[in-house]
């Protein structure tokens, strides 16, 4: 799941090429922190409450769609850093984090990821607490560093679009919107 490209993915990409490799690391610490929370209330709180009432996986699912379209609109409308520029775009740590979190918070592939898989890897009748640990563990550093990938081999290809760089701007924020009319039509909880 962690290196399907998806939202997230695309969010690193477009970060990556217009603030740079260090600035996508907090995007992607917001990422793996919103995952840390999704598969611990999936797995001891709320995961058969999802199975049971989909309207509020339903209401995630919209929430997400919201925020896909505005994170569209805000890359589209950003300013790509000159390529042969030094300086790299403004913006704080703290908003790559909520960027990050917000976009792996509100996704319903994630909501539906923890549930359906890592009860598989997970033996109930024995410690599962220590299990979790692990796989979440194994998950985080994993996703994370799928994430850093992306980031650095964007930021590699941004020498092949030299020549017009508002296009990857262009081509993200076209992908997002595709994502949220996908998730718009094919989720259905």
């Amino acid at each position: 799941m962690f290196i399907t490209p998806g939202t997230p993915r695309i969010v690193i990409i477009s970060y990556s090429m217009n603030y740079g490799v260090k600035n996508c690391i907090w995007t992607a610490l917001g990422d793996v922190s919103a995952n840390i929370i999704q598969a611990s209330l999936v797995i001891f709180v709320i995961g058969s409450f999802f199975s049971d009432h989909p309207l509020f996986l339903n209401i995630f699912k919209w929430t997400g769609i919201i925020y896909i379209t505005y994170l569209a609109y805000d890359i589209y409308k950003s300013n790509p850093k000159n390529i042969t520029s030094k300086e790299i775009s403004q913006k704080s740590f703290f908003s790559f984090y909520k960027d990050g979190f917000l976009v792996a918070g509100t996704s319903p592939k994630a909501w539906m990821f923890f549930p359906f898989i890592f009860p598989q890897f997970i033996d109930f009748n024995a410690n599962y607490i220590a299990q979790f640990i692990i796989l979440l563990t194994t998950y985080v550093i994993l996703d994370f560093l799928s994430l850093i990938a992306y980031a650095i081999l964007a930021n590699k290809l941004i020498i092949w679009i030299k020549a017009n760089p508002k296009f990857i701007n262009t081509i993200s924020a076209c992908v997002l919107i595709i994502i949220a009319i996908i998730i718009a039509l094919t989720q259905q909880y």
